[in-house]
């Protein structure tokens, strides 16, 4: 289900706020060094030679499909039937054939560890010479690129799974909104046509493994046809969805290659314990939520609905069992612990290396291990510090897309002090005495007093304050 996005009433101040500043604030330097940058600009000019040496794929019609106006181009996908079952290539872009190991750029991304999204702009990990042209998988023209091939029994199961580098051509850049149109009409471009059939059988097989899958609608900023920034509310379009699990099932297969090889590096996550499943119950039985006992979480959680008020608050609950996400790399031995709860099996990032600075390392893993070569030594000695630098980045992700909405939130609420919102109770936290409520138009997190509140139901509150300083809401039951 889409949920119409809705714009909150334009202030003058949103028009003008200072996104840099928040970058500033929070220790994110936009600009890169010349050295490196000089760098990435030799290593766009050597396409030519690194294309050279490639097999030539470019007779697969990939398309890409991001969000609209995307230029980092990570993942170009192509979906068709074989005998039995369907094949997937995914060609991944390959950085590593532009990044020189212990290079001044190779030493920046380090110390970036993924690129930095602000409604305004991104601070890329890789300089745009490479982030958004040279190795990027942009539509007409020939890219390096690490093809996946895996081909799906009728149940979507792998059967087979190889990866190598090849030279790969997209045919066209597509964004999400319209691919779900085109689905909707049956007139889907034919290289992702299969995408909804193969992503629900890949659903299925990740409900059957309990995986865990919370369908909570995004808040986003965006700029309006005013010009003025603003907050919507959006649900995951069901292509969005589909497409995940692309990722996913390149990413389970690449753990099953690194655990055989013994080496590579892990996105980990715990399962979540009999303690957490118990704690989520009483949450639902406050709600009034059926949860027969013979139901997994993840079951329940499956059925949710995150527009509708009861199940987002249950939803808001869920979110603990998915806590605790690192990285775990292994050289020779298997680690001890290798699932991620949330996936359900073993999974490991290898799909966004223009963004994560991690998957460069997993892909040149898995390329190493399927090619019967030594995984080259840079990889090797990088494996243990990756969790660290990964740890950091993501930190600064989650600061800044807390700060951003914060910043907007403040803008459109200040001044409004007084004023009567409708507004859903997401949680009541009782060891701390206070309710967490969103309120629906503006769509802003505030906090409330818990006395007469229940859990995903949906009361007026009155605005207190709004704290420009510390971007926190108050507000009070009507």
């Amino acid at each position: 289900m889409v949920v119409p996005r809705v714009s909150a009433p334009s202030v003058g101040p949103v028009a003008d706020l200072d996104f840099a500043a928040v970058r500033a604030d929070l220790g994110i330097e936009e600009d890169y060094p010349g050295g490196a940058v000089e760098e990435a600009r030799t290593a766009a000019e050597r396409l030519p030679a690194v294309l050279a040496t490639l097999p030539d794929e470019t007779a697969v019609p990939f398309v890409t499909v991001d969000p609209p106006g995307s230029r980092d181009l990570d993942q170009a996908v192509h979906l068709s039937r074989r005998d039995g079952g369907y094949r997937v290539r995914y060609a991944i872009a390959d950085v590593a054939s532009f990044v020189e190991p212990g290079g001044v750029l190779d030493i920046e991304t380090w110390r970036r560890g993924a690129t930095q999204y602000s409604p305004d702009r991104s601070v890329p990990l890789h300089p745009t010479e490479l982030s958004e042209g040279a190795a990027s998988l942009l539509p007409g023209v020939v890219r390096a690129a690490v093809l996946w091939t895996i081909d799906l029994d009728a149940a979507g199961e792998p059967v087979a799974v190889d990866v190598h580098r090849a030279a790969v051509r997209s045919v066209a850049r597509l964004d999400y909104a319209g691919v779900q149109a085109d689905l909707d009409a049956g007139r889907a471009h034919p290289g992702i046509e299969l995408l909804p059939e193969i992503g629900a059988l890949r659903t299925a097989i990740g409900r059957a493994r309990h995986a865990i899958t919370l369908d909570l609608p995004d808040i986003e900023v965006e700029r309006g046809g005013d010009g003025h920034w603003t907050l919507v509310r959006r649900a995951v379009l069901p292509v969005e969805q589909a497409n995940a699990e692309i990722s996913l099932l390149t990413g389970t297969c690449a753990a099953v290659i690194m655990l055989r090889g013994l080496i590579g590096i892990l996105r980990t996550l715990p399962v979540p314990g009999p303690e957490q499943v118990q704690t989520l119950r009483r949450a639902t039985a406050a709600l009034g939520i059926r949860w027969p006992a013979e139901e997994s979480a993840d079951s329940v959680i499956a059925r949710m609905d995150g527009t509708r008020p009861m199940d987002a608050a249950f939803l808001e609950d869920a979110v603990r069992l998915l806590r605790g996400a690192g990285y775990t790399p292994f050289d020779g031995v298997v680690p001890e612990h290798t699932g991620h709860g949330g996936v359900g099996a073993a999974y490991a990032h290898v799909t966004a290396p223009l963004r994560r600075l991690v998957d460069r390392y997993g892909s040149e893993v898995c390329l190493a291990l399927t090619a019967g070569t030594p995984v080259p030594d840079w990889v090797r000695r990088a494996l243990p510090d990756l969790p660290a630098a990964m740890s950091a980045a993501d930190r600064r992700s989650s600061a800044l897309a807390k700060a951003v909405q914060g910043a907007v939130s403040t803008a459109l609420l200040g001044g409004r002090e007084g004023e009567v919102f409708p507004a859903t109770v997401l949680q009541i936290d009782a060891e701390r005495d206070r309710a967490v409520v969103v309120l629906h138009d503006p769509p802003v997190r505030a906090n409330c007093s818990p006395r007469g509140l229940t859990e995903g139901t949906v009361v007026d509150v009155r605005l207190v304050s709004a704290d420009p300083a510390t971007h926190r809401f108050v507000v009070e039951p009507v």
